[in-house]
């Protein structure tokens, strides 16, 4: 069997489809990895708290994770990557970020006229996109989304096509009775039977389906009243899979699409810091920058030939506020002045100070 994950980015991609899947109301899809390409790249400029929170998500190593999401895309026909940041012109960039940038597969770094033209960088940041995704993603940005007082804008986008090593027989594709949550449905459903890597474990039943290039297509199914699924569960399905048995499969044709705003789901994992003013992207420009949101939009295709996906994240940047530095104030008495105990409701003492009389130092 193909590589497992690695422990940090099956978490973290758990963790944040967990609060992802708490809010879908009918089906979802994301990439895991299109979303950490985006935000990896921001953590690795990221310093302070901001660091802490997204190490917190992404796992300590971040160019480690970083490095292994490159190898993930690279090598194959059937898949394509590629990084963008748009900047503004005066907007000083760090050369060991922009290095680090243009070191990933298919990276560039592009002017961009955010203040008088955001919808010119929104209509040129869309054609790039769908060029990557092959046209399955035409609209990642949405018309005012990218705002006058943006500073840069980092957008990742992939494209994967699944040819299965072993298609499924069109012929036997035959309607099946879904039991969807809103009741049952008539659907269209392939049929395999073959010797398949098949696992159980804790309340879970996998079957994975292999694909040319080393993609696979793992296919999770929960009994009733199964725990949510955790990196502990995938993983032990992943070590425990064996296709030693004959599995006679039924697994429906279907499309999924899925659009999110991902600064309130980031939040609830616990990447706050990065959106306000006391964000630290003190590696990416010496310029005070926060991430002002952030957009994910997804599509998977699965049909008896193989499957076909696409994903693009934008990550738009704004000032932060630099922090204002408290006063140094100067407060002399030195003239009459008034003064009050009070305690609670009550004024216990007033009194005024005309010409201070010592009673020596304190007893």
């Amino acid at each position: 069997m193909p590589t497992q994950p690695r422990p940090d980015h099956l978490a973290y991609a758990l963790r944040l489809h967990t609060v992802l899947h708490a809010e879908a109301r009918n089906g979802l899809v994301w990439s895991p990895y299109s979303v950490a390409a985006a935000l990896g790249l921001i953590a690795a400029g990221s310093g302070g708290r901001t660091r802490e929170e997204f190490t917190a998500l992404l796992g300590g190593d971040i160019d480690a994770h970083l490095a292994a999401l490159d190898d993930a895309v690279t090598g194959d026909d059937g898949l394509a990557s590629a990084t963008g940041l748009w900047v503004r012109s005066d907007l000083p960039l760090h050369p060991e970020f922009e290095a680090r940038l243009r070191a990933r597969p298919d990276s560039g770094v592009h002017p961009a006229d955010f203040e008088h033209d955001p919808e010119g960088v929104r209509r040129t940041v869309n054609t790039e996109v769908a060029k990557v995704t092959r046209g399955m993603i035409e609209e990642l940005l949405e018309p005012g989304w990218v705002a006058p007082t943006f500073q840069a804008l980092l957008v990742n986008a992939l494209w994967m096509r699944l040819q299965w090593e072993s298609p499924f027989a069109a012929e036997r594709t035959a309607p099946l009775d879904f039991h969807a949550p809103g009741g049952t449905r008539r659907v269209p459903a392939m049929h395999k039977d073959a010797k398949l890597p098949y696992a159980e474990w804790d309340g879970w039943r996998m079957v994975s389906l292999a694909g040319q290039g080393g993609l696979v297509l793992d296919v999770l199914l929960p009994d009733r009243g199964a725990a949510d699924l955790t990196p502990a569960v995938l993983g032990a399905l992943h070590r425990a899979a064996s296709a030693r048995d004959e599995v006679r499969l039924a697994l429906p044709r279907f499309e999924l699409t899925g659009r999110v705003e991902l600064a309130g789901p980031l939040a609830e994992t616990g990447v706050r810091t990065v959106f306000s003013d006391a964000a630290d992207l003190s590696g990416i420009s010496p310029r005070p920058l926060a991430v002002d949101r952030v957009i994910h939009q997804a599509v998977l295709k699965v049909d008896e030939k193989g499957a076909e996906g696409a994903a693009a994240t934008a990550v738009g940047m704004r000032l932060a506020m630099a922090p204002v530095k408290p006063r140094v104030i100067t407060f002399t008495v030195d003239r009459p002045f008034t003064v009050v105990v009070r305690r609670r409701a009550a004024i216990l003492f007033l009194g005024e100070v005309a010409a201070p009389e010592d009673p020596g130092p304190a007893q």
